[in-house]
């Protein structure tokens, strides 16, 4: 084939240390846009980005020139960076060293979108850890719970 083509949507997740509440209203929403800004600088796509104080949700084309891992990095290394630059109670921001990122087909991305979308309102009732086990159950990745958190 002389053309390398590719649609790989991703959903990815990304909390904060030990999932300590940095994201509040207001720089919770600066965030969600610089970092679909630091994946359209990677030259994917951010389809949508949300999430809570603790976490966040990303639906990512991700492009065919470029691995998960690095994508990852880049958004991670670079989000940390400026957050901290945001405001002086920022300073010990950290992203938790692992992610979840987990392959959707194209006929589930409006339910992904949705469910970004209400990521306050299903956080009411259900913790984060608790959400992310249920996808880890959900895609049958097998884990230890030892290594999940940190």
């Amino acid at each position: 084939m002389p053309q390398s083509l590719s649609n790989i949507l991703l959903h990815l997740v990304l909390s904060t240390k030990d999932r300590h509440p940095w994201l509040q209203k207001g720089i919770r929403e600066k965030t969600h846009a610089f970092l679909a800004g630091a994946v359209r600088q990677c030259d994917c796509e951010a389809y949508r980005v949300g999430g809570v104080a603790d976490h966040v949700h990303l639906a990512v084309r991700l492009s065919r020139t470029l691995t998960v891992a690095n994508l990852v990095k880049e958004i991670k290394t670079s989000s940390s960076k400026w957050l901290k630059t945001q405001d002086v109670r920022l300073n010990d921001f950290s992203w938790q060293n692992g992610y979840g990122v987990f392959s959707i087909g194209m006929s589930q991305k409006a339910a992904l979108l949705n469910y970004i979308d209400n990521q306050e309102e299903h956080h009411r009732t259900q913790t984060f850890q608790d959400e992310y086990r249920a996808f880890l159950n959900k895609y049958g990745i097998e884990y230890n719970e030892r290594y999940v958190w940190d």
